[in-house]
């Protein structure tokens, strides 16, 4: 399903097919509105995903000014890869750009906590809604709270259906 430019909306550009199964196992939550959200092709590595992003898509969120992506990266145990993506982030664009992902890799998440990929991203959409932090407080997740905090604060009034 295509999401309405002129709406505000979430792109998720993902680095591999697992971050892909876990972004398909989120739209799975019943309280998304799916047609807010649109995951794209995986990009084939984080550096992919970054060039992706500032070759492809840096000048339709000019285009579409509601228009929000998330890059969702493997961070391979590299503390300074947040600061480097960030960087390749146009001062422009930054309020509307999320980078997220595991701190090693989305294969380790699923050996800790023994669930598929899929069933991750559903457990995520979940804490989203619910607003709870249960899975995102996991060791290989909890950096990605500051990032968490201010994409739910940017998306959470369109992309959930909460009364």
């Amino acid at each position: 399903m295509s999401v309405n430019h002129y709406q505000p909306h979430v792109f998720v550009l993902p680095e591999d097919d697992a971050n892909r199964q876990i972004v398909n196992g989120f739209i799975l939550d019943l309280n998304l509105n799916s047609r807010a959200i649109q995951v794209l092709p995986p990009a084939g590595g984080w550096k992919k995903v970054v060039e992706k992003f500032t070759n492809d898509y840096a000048s339709t969120m000019r285009q579409y000014p509601q228009r929000m992506i998330i890059l969702l990266i493997d961070f391979d145990e590299d503390k300074d890869r947040l600061i480097y993506v960030k960087h390749q982030i146009p001062d422009d664009l930054k309020n509307r750009v999320f980078v997220l992902g595991v701190l090693s890799e989305p294969e380790s998440l699923r050996r800790d906590i023994n669930k598929s990929f899929e069933k991750i991203g559903e457990a995520l959409a979940k804490d989203c809604s619910d607003n709870t932090n249960e899975l995102w407080e996991h060791d290989l997740l909890t950096h990605n709270k500051t990032e968490l905090v201010r994409l739910i604060s940017s998306v959470k009034l369109f992309l959930f259906n909460l009364k």
